[in-house]
Parts: C-alpha cells; sequence; structure tokens
C-alpha cells in the first residue's frame, strides 16, 4: 500500500477512535442519569446499623428519592416485629410513633425512651407510581449505659482504719474502673488497693482526704463516665477538757464545759449517773450540745452526784465522768457605820457565814483595789485583821485606822469570799474634825463701787457642821444691829450682806466657824473697786495708708477684777476739739486696728482700758501720720498647705484638671481695688530652683471677686501662682503659691493597625476554589455538554407538567428555607476597646461600637 493510501487508512482508523469514545462517553452519561433518576427510599442517618444506649432517645428519618414526589404512597414504618408503627394520637405520647416532618416529605420514626425490647431491623416501606414498591431498612442495635449503683459523691472513712472507697458500676458490655486522684492514675501500693467494688486506703490519714475520680470504661461501645468522689476524713471524738471535780454554788447558777474533739464536731451529752437522765431534758439544766457547756439556772444540793459527758459523732463515742459538789455562798450578818475623831483610831468590822468559811477583805467604794491582811504597804495606819471559824463556818474581819484622818472618811466595802462566791456589803466611817477654811484661803478679794450691795460668803468644812459667827472690828456684827450689814444663815454656810454706802464699810469681816472639836477663823475683805489705771503704753506695729495696727500694754489690774476691753479715741490732728473725735473698742484678746483713716493725715490718738466699773482716764496721746497712697497691700491666699516639700509648703488640688483659688480682701492703701492679677506657670523643682515653663503661663485679670477657678490644668503636675491686687496706683507686692494638681486617668490609646484575620483568608481561598470549579464546569459544558451548567440547560427541555410542578412548590411555599445550624449566617458585633478592635458573632449591640 501506497503511502497516500496509508494516509487514509490512518484518518479513517481516527475517525473511528474518535465515535467509539464518544460513544462510551455518551453511553456512561446516560447510566448515571438513570441511576439518579431510579426512584428509591433513603434513612437517615445514613449507617446501616445505628446503636444506641438503652433509655435514650433516637429520631429516623425515611426520605423519598424519587423523580416526582407527587407519585410516592403509602410511605410508613414498620419495627422489628414488621408491625406497622402508627403516628402520635392526639393527647397521647407513647414510646414509638411517627410523624411528617413539616415542609418536607420525610417520615420520622421518634423512639422516646429506647428499651432492649425494641432492638432489630426496621423497614421503611412505600409506593411508587402504583406499581412500584420502594423499601429499605435499618439495623438498630441496642446497649446498656454505665450507671453508678454504690458510688456515693462524699464518703467518710475514720482516721487510723482501712476503708474502702465504695464505686460499683454496671453496663452491658461489662465495664473496666480505675482511679485517679487530683487527675493522677492510682495504682495499687500498700497504701492503695484497686477492688472490684471500690479503692481500699490503709492506715487512713488526713493527708487522704481530697477529691478521687472513678472512671468506668466499655471499651466495645467507647463509652467513658467519671464519677468524682470527695473523701473525707473523720475522727472519733476525743474529751480533752473535763475536771474531775466541779463546785456549785447553792442557790447560784453554775456553768461547767466538757469539751471534745473529733471531725465532724461531735455532740455533746450530759447525763447524771444517779438516775440516768439527760440533764437537757430536766427543769433548770441547759446544755449547748456544740460547745458542751452545762448551764444550772439555780443550784441545789440533789444537784450533787457524779455525770458522764458524752461526745458523739458519725464516727464513734467517747466519753469521762466527774463528781459536782455543792457549795454555800458567803452571807454578811454584821456590818454597822462607825465614827471616829481626828488624829483618833477607827475600826469597822464586819462577820459573815458560808461554807467553806469565807475570807474577808475590804476597799474604798469606788476602787478596785482591795486592803490585803496585815498592815497596808502604802499606808502603815491601816491594818487588816482576819479570823476563821472553818467548824462553824464563820469568819470576821476589822480594818483597824490609826490616826484617822479627813481622806479616811467615807463608803467602805465588805467582800466575803469563798469558792462558792462573793458577798457585799457597804459600811460607813465618819471621821469628824474642827472647822477648816482651807479651800477659801486663795479667793480673790470682794469689790463693790457705787454703794452696790454685795454677799461675802463664808463655808466651813467640818463634821459635825459648824456653826458660823461674823465679826466686824472685833465686835459680833449681830450686837451691832447694823441696817447695813445683814447675816443670812447661821452655818455651815453663812452669808453676810453689805450694803457699803459709806467708806467704813470697805473693811475686813471675820467668820468663825465652830463645833464640838474646836474653832477655825477667816478673814474676808471687801474693797471698793475703781477703773482702771491710764493705759501705759500702746505703740504703731503696723501702717497702711488707710489703718494702724497697734500694740497695747495693760495697765496693771486688782486680783478678780480682770480688763473687759480697750478704748481708743482719735482725730486729725489739724481738729483740737475731741468731743468730735471718733471711737474704737477691743476685746483684750483681738487685734487693735484702726481702719477708715485718711492717706498722709496726721492723727492724734489716745487709749483707755475698761473694766466692770467702767472706762479709765485716757492715757498715751500719741501722733501718727498715715503713708501717701499706694498700691494696695499684698494679698493673703486662703489655703492651708496639705504637705511640704523641702523648701516650702504645697497646697494639693483635689482634682486633676482644675483649681479655685481664694483670698482675703487685702487694705487698699487709699484707692480702692480695681481688679486682682492672678499669674500660674506650671514647672518643676530642680535641685531647690524653681523652673517655669514661660511659653505655657496664663494670666488673667478677675474684677470684683476673691476666687477664680483655673481649668484645664495637667494632673499631677505643679503650678507657681503669683496673685496681685491692683488699685489706680498700681500692682500689690506678689503672693506666691505652689499648687499640685492630683494625678490624672484620662489616658487616650490609639488602636494597633489591623491585619488580615485567619477568617478572611480561609474566605479568599474558598471564592478562589469556587472560581476554579465554575472555569472547569463552564469548560465541560462547552466541550462534553456535561456539568452544572449543560443539566440547567438541559432542563429547559422538560415537560410541561414538570415545569407547572416545581412552579408550584415555588409559589405555595410555606416557610423559609432549611438551613443547618453550622451554615447559619450570624449577625455580627464590632467593638474598640480603647487599643483593638474586635468583631464576633452575635446580636449586634451598638455599645462601644468603632464603626
Amino acid at each position: 500500500m501506497g503511502p497516500i493510501g496509508k494516509l487514509k487508512m490512518g484518518r479513517h482508523t481516527a475517525a473511528t477512535m474518535a465515535s467509539a469514545l464518544a460513544a462510551i462517553i455518551f453511553l456512561n452519561f446516560v447510566l448515571i442519569a438513570s441511576a439518579v433518576d431510579e426512584p428509591r427510599l433513603e434513612i437517615f442517618p445514613s449507617q446501616k446499623v445505628q446503636r444506641k444506649a438503652v433509655g435514650q432517645a433516637m429520631i429516623l428519618t425515611c426520605r423519598p428519592n424519587v423523580p416526582s414526589p407527587n407519585l410516592v404512597a403509602d410511605l410508613q414504618w414498620k419495627d422489628n416485629l414488621n408491625n406497622t408503627i402508627l403516628p402520635k394520637p392526639m393527647g397521647r405520647n407513647p414510646p414509638m410513633f411517627t410523624e411528617y416532618m413539616t415542609g418536607t416529605e420525610s417520615l420520622a420514626l421518634i423512639i422516646n425512651h429506647l428499651s432492649v425490647e425494641m432492638e432489630g431491623k426496621y423497614y421503611c416501606t412505600a409506593s411508587y407510581a402504583t406499581n412500584d414498591i420502594l423499601e429499605t431498612s435499618v439495623t438498630v442495635k441496642t446497649y446498656v449505659g454505665i450507671t453508678w449503683t454504690n458510688a456515693p459523691e462524699n464518703q467518710n472513712p475514720i482516721l487510723g482504719e482501712d476503708y474502702v472507697v465504695r464505686c460499683e458500676v454496671k453496663a452491658d458490655p461489662n465495664p473496666t474502673i480505675d482511679w485517679l486522684r487530683d487527675g493522677d492514675q492510682i495504682r495499687s501500693s500498700e497504701k492503695y488497693v484497686v477492688q472490684t467494688h471500690g479503692l481500699l486506703i490503709r492506715n487512713v490519714q488526713e493527708s487522704d482526704d481530697g477529691i478521687y475520680t472513678c472512671r468506668a470504661a466499655v471499651v466495645e461501645t467507647g463509652e467513658l463516665v467519671e464519677r468524682t468522689i470527695r473523701v473525707e476524713v473523720y475522727s472519733r471524738p476525743v474529751i480533752t477538757y473535763l475536771p474531775t471535780t466541779l463546785e456549785a454554788t447553792e442557790g447560784k447558777p453554775f456553768s461547767a464545759n466538757c469539751t471534745a474533739t473529733g471531725k465532724p464536731v461531735p455532740e455533746i451529752f450530759w447525763i447524771k449517773d444517779a438516775n440516768h437522765q439527760n440533764v437537757a431534758t430536766a427543769d433548770r439544766f441547759l446544755v449547748n450540745p456544740l460547745t458542751g457547756v452545762l448551764n444550772i439556772n439555780s443550784v441545789t444540793q440533789d444537784d450533787y452526784g457524779t455525770y458522764t459527758c458524752i461526745a458523739k459523732n458519725d464516727a464513734g463515742v467517747a466519753d469521762q465522768k466527774t463528781k459536782l459538789n455543792v457549795l454555800i455562798t458567803p452571807s454578811i450578818y454584821y456590818l454597822y457605820n462607825v465614827t471616829g475623831v481626828s488624829e483618833k483610831e477607827v475600826a469597822l468590822t464586819c462577820r459573815a457565814k458560808g461554807r467553806p468559811a469565807p475570807a474577808i477583805t475590804f476597799r474604798r467604794w469606788g476602787s478596785e483595789d482591795e486592803f490585803t491582811a496585815g498592815a497596808q504597804v502604802d499606808d502603815e495606819r491601816i491594818i487588816l485583821e482576819q479570823h476563821f471559824d472553818d467548824d462553824k463556818g464563820e469568819s470576821s474581819g476589822t480594818l483597824r485606822i490609826s490616826k484617822a484622818m479627813r481622806s479616811d472618811d467615807g463608803l467602805y466595802q465588805c467582800l466575803a469570799r469563798n469558792t462558792g462566791g462573793t458577798a457585799y456589803s457597804t459600811g460607813h466611817i465618819e471621821v469628824q474634825f474642827r472647822p477648816d477654811f482651807t479651800h477659801m484661803k486663795d479667793l480673790p478679794p470682794v469689790f463693790s463701787w457705787e454703794e452696790r450691795k454685795v454677799n461675802l460668803s463664808c463655808l466651813a468644812m467640818s463634821i459635825p457642821n459648824a456653826t458660823i459667827e461674823w465679826r466686824w472690828n472685833g465686835k459680833p456684827i449681830k450686837d451691832i444691829h447694823d441696817k447695813n450689814l445683814e447675816i443670812v444663815g447661821t452655818g455651815p454656810r453663812s452669808d453676810l450682806i453689805v450694803h457699803p454706802v459709806a467708806r467704813q464699810y470697805y473693811s475686813v469681816y471675820k467668820c468663825i466657824a465652830t463645833n464640838i472639836h474646836g474653832t477655825s477663823e477667816h478673814d474676808m475683805q471687801l474693797k471698793e473697786a475703781r477703773v482702771p489705771e491710764p493705759v501705759p503704753a500702746a505703740q504703731p506695729k503696723q501702717l497702711t495708708a488707710t489703718s494702724v495696727t497697734f500694740e497695747i500694754r495693760s495697765p496693771p489690774t486688782e486680783f478678780g477684777l480682770p480688763i473687759t476691753a480697750f478704748t481708743v479715741q482719735y482725730k486729725e490732728a489739724i481738729n483740737p476739739d475731741w468731743s468730735t473725735a471718733l471711737n474704737r473698742s477691743w476685746s483684750p484678746d483681738s487685734p487693735y486696728i484702726v481702719e477708715g483713716l485718711k492717706p498722709q493725715t496726721m492723727y492724734h490718738f489716745r487709749f483707755a482700758a475698761r473694766n466692770q466699773v467702767g472706762l479709765g482716764l485716757w492715757g498715751v496721746n500719741t501722733q501718727q501720720s498715715t503713708p501717701k497712697r499706694s498700691a494696695p497691700e499684698e494679698p493673703k491666699p486662703l489655703h492651708s498647705p496639705v504637705q511640704n516639700d523641702i523648701e516650702e509648703p504645697v497646697v494639693v488640688s483635689p482634682y486633676s484638671d482644675h483649681f479655685e483659688l481664694r483670698w482675703s480682701v487685702p487694705a487698699d492703701n487709699g484707692e480702692p481695688i480695681d481688679f486682682y492679677q492672678v499669674k500660674y506657670c506650671p514647672g518643676v523643682k530642680i535641685s531647690g530652683t524653681w523652673h517655669e515653663l514661660e511659653n505655657e503661663c496664663q494670666s488673667v485679670e478677675v474684677p470684683e471677686s476673691t476666687s477664680y477657678e483655673m481649668t484645664h490644668l495637667a494632673g499631677n503636675t505643679y503650678y507657681r501662682i503669683e496673685l496681685r491686687a491692683h488699685n489706680i496706683i498700681g500692682f500689690s507686692s506678689p503672693a506666691s503659691v505652689i499648687m499640685k494638681t492630683t494625678r490624672g486617668i484620662d489616658v487616650i490609646q490609639m488602636a494597633e493597625r489591623q491585619v488580615l484575620s485567619s477568617a478572611s483568608i480561609v474566605g479568599i481561598a474558598v471564592g478562589g476554589v469556587l472560581l476554579l470549579l465554575f472555569i472547569i464546569d463552564l469548560l465541560c459544558c462547552v466541550t462534553i455538554n456535561m456539568g452544572v451548567m449543560a443539566s440547567m440547560c438541559r432542563r429547559t427541555k422538560r415537560s410541561p407538567s414538570e415545569i407547572d410542578e416545581e412552579a408550584k412548590l415555588g409559589r405555595d411555599e410555606k416557610q423559609p428555607l432549611q438551613t443547618p445550624t453550622e451554615s447559619m449566617k450570624q449577625n455580627s458585633t464590632i467593638e474598640f476597646d480603647g487599643k483593638f478592635v474586635h468583631s464576633r458573632s452575635g446580636e449586634i449591640i451598638g455599645k462601644n461600637s468603632a464603626v
């Protein structure tokens, strides 16, 4: 065959192979399409064998996969006994029923509580297009899940004993058991033994307290369940305190304590052995079962006997015995008040009875210090004598004071004390003495003026009370019968009312007091009061154009007649008439300032002192010229420093960004103040030198105010503030204040530049893959007429009935398409925390939103 023939034959062979290949591809496509369109039933979940634990609920869904769902009929489920499972009846909830899924053609089999009897094969059947029977099945297998039968979550072993931490479990298939503590597996050892029904702990100690984990696993089902068991070690009760004998006092309340240790805290009982009675149920008895305190309201002789204290808790019981003795409380039957005389002996005796015989002592009323037997260490004059008679149960005590003094007079308390208690009784020791005027020696004389009546009071201290007699010039006043002298009272207080109508009544009067122990005298002087002496000196201390501050020296005064005020008269020097002078008065403790003066003017000043009698003579006639008008005096800031630097005080502002400066009005020096200048500069102090930031200084003028609020300050910063007063003449000298603001908290942080998140990168990658798949599908559609786009093109060639049916389904859809939870689109929230911008899924909340 020639070359041309071979060429023709090759072309024919290639064409034949291409036709065959096209036929094979077309045949595969037809087979695939026919397989897809073959009617069948599908059960979801799709596994042919469904394994579930007994007692759980489950749902199996049967869905037809057919070209025309409207041709499906008699869709139903059959159980493992081939019985048709009925739908759920109204008002009932059977263990197994069927139910159509809303919005789909699926029939669900719902089992509320799976049992072993329900194990087996279940069928889903239906008829299609009248003559095709569709059927599929699923096998349900059951197993018994892990169940705890004896594994209490709280268990309490006893200290020092062996204990098995119980953990019994059942399951089908049988489970394996292991133990953990603090996450670490426990292996059998001398301390622990892992047993079938629990964990044996030998010789339990407090260190064995803790959380144990019993872990059950079934290998065949892959089930793993843990049981957390709290092990708290208990200890048996131990009585730690109970005296072998107790002593109570007849007629008195009584308390005894029985303490015990144990875990948990043991409950305590008291039992009277004579009648085996729990005393908590008896009258007059009260028992605290937690503290072990036994209280008896009022003890009687019948309470004598032996008692048992019992301590009981969940770990065991402990008991111990004690004996209660009943005592007789002391009683004082003899104590009488006594009277003595100064410088002589006095004795106070107290007698008491009780069992045992009480010890007797004394103490001064109001004092806690008791006298001791024998002579007292701090006062040998006082001796305490004690006597006891144990057979009779009686005792006596005598407090003997030799050379009694006035200070010994008073109340004394007798204390009779034994183990049953203490009795108290109070007696009085009276120490008599002659009249005494010591308390009147330092009193000032009595003053009168302008014939005013005065009262001379005389009070004599004495026991017994004294009678008082008044004498004048050696004669008893009662015998003079002078109407200007009147006596009121004869003792122990007596008043002499004097009407000094003449100078002779300004004299010395004698008060004489007398009682059975003697006589005492006291002189009282009546003086004529006068106005103060002239002021000896008054010097100018501070001058301004409109004021003068003086320093005044007080004239000598009588004891008991003080200066009450100082007065100044002042006038211009060109004015000769003092009757037109101006007056000003001050209290002695105030600054002496004369204000409202004229600048550059000579003034005359004179001063006088005042007391209760009146104004004294004028003295210190002095001249003083006021200076010329000038700038105001330096204003005084009204701030007290609350912290001190090394160099100068600092005023701390309570705020970080503002400060209110306040000051008092200074002297204007002849011209009214028209405004104040406030200048404040931030700065720092380095090595004691103030450095200001001049470019940040602020200066303001404040008219008609004595305060100014500085705003927009920096936090934790020092400021130097200068305050000046201004009038028409000029500025005052500056008042300087160093002020510090508190630390501010307004810190602004900028959000850092964001980068692409991992979700964005994943989204870009998915988009790229989808684009690639679209290009491949388009090429398949163009070249071999296969793929998604080719299928969509072929759908246009379907029958009109199929198109109408799909259109109807689209129009009559009652609910939106159901989207699986994992793929649901959620709202997102964008929040800005001051530094980063965060995006999270969920409801959109506007708070802190950065967009």
